[in-house]
């Protein structure tokens, strides 16, 4: 199995993407591209009718799309490389690469939709409707990835008043200073997708009660 030869170079391209994608969740630079555009549920598909039955049956919004794309390029790649193999044992040669790309799109795209259910069941959500988003101001968050600079948000974990977890979007609140991973801060402000926080100084602060 030479994943290096040429029928299988849509495959090394879907596993390049893969890499890149890791390296920005790694770097938590995937966490700004989601704060400047919902990566939850394409605008094209929040719809009724086909687009809604379409974006269902690909098990899109389920998961954010950037983990849906890891997962669809992941599925592909692996479709594509065994079933080259196969292919050059039962027939003694493989499809060409165009023809191998159509085949591996094919079987991929109803595969990665399976693997969304259980993929959704254990993801943890990034909103609920349980409350509304200014109901995490005021409240305690932990820095879980990336380095929050002024005009540059990491993600954050914050509990709300029923214990249910949300993911947001986190810049320091004074420009002058940083949050890393692991700080604990108090959202004081929320601008669009982004909130404002502040290090806690003392713990006479309020933990988001």
């Amino acid at each position: 199995m030479n994943l290096l030869a040429p029928h299988n170079l849509p495959f090394l391209i879907a596993f390049g993407a893969l890499a890149v994608i890791a390296v920005l969740q790694l770097t938590g630079a995937s966490e700004a591209i989601e704060a400047e555009g919902d990566f939850d549920a394409p605008d094209g598909l929040e719809m009724g009718g086909f687009g809604e039955a379409l974006a269902t049956l690909l098990g899109l919004g389920r998961v954010p799309l950037l983990i849906w794309l890891a997962a669809l390029l992941f599925v592909f790649g692996t479709t594509g490389v065994i079933g080259q193999a196969v292919l050059t044992g039962l027939l003694g040669a493989p499809l060409s690469a165009g023809w191998a790309a159509l085949a591996a799109g094919a079987a991929a795209l109803p595969l990665n939709s399976i693997a969304m259910r259980p993929l959704a069941a254990i993801l943890p959500k990034d909103e609920t409707t349980a409350i509304d988003i200014d109901d995490l101001v005021r409240r305690d968050a932990e820095i879980q990835i990336g380095t929050a600079r002024a005009g540059s948000p990491a993600r954050a974990k914050v509990i709300d008043g029923h214990g249910q977890s949300h993911f947001v979007m986190v810049e320091p609140h004074d420009t002058t200073i940083e949050l890393n991973a692991g700080d604990t801060v108090l959202l004081v402000r929320r601008e669009g997708q982004t909130f404002f926080g502040v290090r806690y100084e003392s713990p006479l602060l309020g933990l988001g009660t």
